[in-house]
């Protein structure tokens, strides 16, 4: 932080001196990048990270992984968990089929007994015996028909959770993947392949420099006259005296003052404070993170 401040304060100690001799330029600053630092999502041991510092990731690629044979292997033991439920499910169709049968059997033999009972040929007694054998059947049929619905159910509760447990696992086996989050170059690498890793800890740094931004400071008698989306023209040093020119777009104004540190004389002595603005410049391959740019607004300095 603190060697963030001095580069700050050089570049507008740099930039407000040289307005004081002449310079034509509106503003100074350094050209950065949004950084984006991938972390671990997985506790293991890094298998593969096949990326070096400077190379260009696509995002959504696939870079590397961590172990994940445990979480495998657990998966396969849910997957048999859950061919074990469907096995010991019970087949309530089947199981039911016999006492049905019964039953039917029972009605036709009291039909053919009342028939009887109709030519005075058979015994009342025997009809009503079948009734009451019919009934209780239905009602060993009716609790039957319960308790293979309530193991089913259980069954399929039980099915459900493993899927889940599996849904889970597949989470985690996608999260062993290490994967660009976006396109861009990769500016630090902080693991090596063999290495132990956790969720959480840095693998590497990488940014997006197909843009850049050029943070620079202006005064507060310029703040009036930019606004966001307005286009201006940006220099980048190149080689030893040269430079080279952008279009750039105001992409940021800060909205809090920051006090000139004191020692530095401006050109108008009202102005005692700057506010942070940033350029979004399309970049042709030249431009690089920390380097020295300049911007002029295309606006007429009273």
């Amino acid at each position: 932080m603190r060697l963030v401040f001095c580069l700050i304060s050089l570049v507008m100690v740099s930039f407000l001196s040289c307005r004081d001799k002449g310079f034509d330029k509106d503003a100074a600053g350094i050209f950065e990048a949004t950084e984006v630092l991938v972390s671990s999502e997985a506790q293991g041991k890094i298998m593969e990270l096949n990326l070096e510092e400077g190379d260009l990731l696509d995002a959504g690629d696939v870079y590397g992984y961590v172990d994940s044979t445990q979480l495998y292997l657990k998966k396969r033991q849910l997957l048999a968990g859950m061919r074990s439920v469907d096995i010991r499910r019970p087949d309530i169709r089947k199981q039911i089929a016999v006492i049905e049968q019964q039953i039917a059997t029972a009605r036709t033999e009291q039909r053919r007994m009342e028939n009887l009972v109709k030519a005075n040929v058979g015994n009342q007694k025997q009809v009503d015996d079948l009734v009451n054998q019919i009934a209780v059947l239905e009602k060993e049929l009716s609790a039957q028909r319960s308790t293979l619905d309530k193991t089913d159910e259980g069954a399929g509760a039980e099915v459900e959770n493993l899927q889940y447990q599996v849904m889970q696992i597949d989470d985690q086996l996608t999260k062993c993947c290490i994967v660009a989050p976006q396109s861009g170059v990769v500016l630090v690498k902080y693991a090596e392949a063999g290495e132990i890793t956790s969720p959480g800890k840095p693998l590497f740094s990488m940014a997006d420099v197909s843009v850049m931004y050029l943070r620079a400071y202006i005064t507060a008698s310029q703040l009036s006259r930019l606004k966001l989306g307005q286009e201006v023209i940006v220099y980048a040093d190149y080689e030893e005296n040269g430079q080279r020119e952008y279009s750039g777009v105001v992409s940021w104004i800060s909205d809090k003052a920051e006090f000139t540190p004191k020692g530095i004389q401006t050109r108008n002595e009202r102005a005692n404070s700057v506010y942070a603005v940033k350029i979004a410049v399309k970049n042709d391959g030249y431009l690089k993170i920390g380097q020295y740019g300049e911007v002029d607004f295309l606006i007429d300095e009273e």
